[in-house]
């Protein structure tokens, strides 16, 4: 838990995205539908617009703050409250400050431009309340737990990504597949999603994968897609810790993109017991250290047969076959 000098505004803060209109050419206007961004999901997704010479997305905003924020009797003065947006694949940054709808409210609201031209895939977009404490200005008392992901490209408004599946045929397929002409499957996370390539050259694995074939067969199929999302997830996670950004005291960032939502998933079976910022340290402190890098590699491989639910397909297969093979002794 992090520490702070100066006392702090206790309570929840949230944000809502009331609304979204795109702007092109000529200042003309599109309101988005609703659909197109979920307060539950808590994500904006603006590959639902129906135009494609947008040059800017206005978001229309509501933040509730607790109530002493604005009490006249509390230690904080000159309050403020601003909304930041950021993406780390192109370092920009958005700040804007929301008003008050009423002398004393708990709600204010404003509204945030996104630039197209200055973003490439998925922003981050969280609230933050500023005000000046024992005489210092510029201090944030509190601020949303959980960020509003602004997506460009996504036609869905949601939070998690879906992993991409490619069937090719890895002998003559692209060059950098043909070294592994021998294997299934490999994984690419060198792109904005993470993508599973099928290789249709290895005999009957495509077809086990796609097929309803006997209860044999889905079975292996079952535990086929746990191994294959075991290393999945193993692979992603290492991608992820493997290239962070650091400030300047040594202390690792999450990435905006996927590689962030990837270590706040796996980091509490690889560290548990530790908030995701000291995790996070502790992992990239050993991945980077003289040792404990190698330790480390249980946890890692706990992490990801977890979410690949491993245990729960290897259970199912091993109790399949043994009503299959009773069914035939009888």
């Amino acid at each position: 838990m992090r520490g702070y000098p100066y006392k702090r505004l206790p309570g929840t803060v949230t944000l809502r995205v009331t609304a979204v209109e795109l702007r092109g050419p000529g200042d003309a206007r599109e309101p988005l539908d609703t659909k197109t961004f979920s307060t539950i999901e808590q994500v904006v997704a603006l590959g639902l617009a129906e135009r494609d010479d947008w040059e800017k997305a206005r978001l229309t905003l509501t933040a509730v703050v607790p109530g002493r924020a604005t009490d006249p009797d509390g230690p904080w003065s000159d309050v403020t409250v601003a909304v930041v947006l950021t993406e780390g694949a192109t370092n920009a940054r958005t700040t804007v400050c929301l008003e008050p709808r009423a002398e004393g409210g708990r709600e204010w609201a404003g509204h945030l431009d996104l630039w197209r031209a200055d973003h490439f895939d998925r922003a981050t977009m969280t609230v933050h309340v500023i005000a000046t404490v024992d005489g210092v200005r510029g201090r944030m008392i509190a601020a949303s737990e959980k960020d509003w992901i602004i997506d460009l490209k996504s036609d869905s408004p949601l939070r998690e990504r879906e992993l991409e599946v490619s069937e090719v045929g890895f002998r003559e397929g692209p060059e950098w597949l043909r070294p592994f002409a021998d294997v299934p499957w490999t994984v690419d996370t060198s792109g904005e999603v993470p993508t599973v390539h099928m290789n249709t050259d290895f005999e009957g694995v495509t077809e086990l994968v796609d097929g309803n074939g006997t209860a044999v067969e889905s079975l292996v199929r079952d535990l086929l897609l746990a191994q294959m999302c075991t290393d999945v997830w193993t692979a992603v996670f290492h991608t992820a810790v493997g290239d962070l950004e650091v400030e300047d005291d040594g202390t690792p960032l999450f990435p905006q993109d996927w590689r962030g939502e990837v270590l706040r998933e796996m980091l509490p079976d690889v560290v548990p017991g530790r908030p995701l910022g000291d995790a996070l340290r502790e992992v990239h402190a050993r991945r980077t250290g003289a040792s404990g890098w190698t330790d480390l590699q249980p946890r890692i491989h706990y992490a990801a047969t977890r979410r690949a639910e491993v245990p729960k397909a290897l259970t199912a297969t091993i109790r399949g076959l043994d009503r299959l093979d009773r069914g035939t002794d009888a």
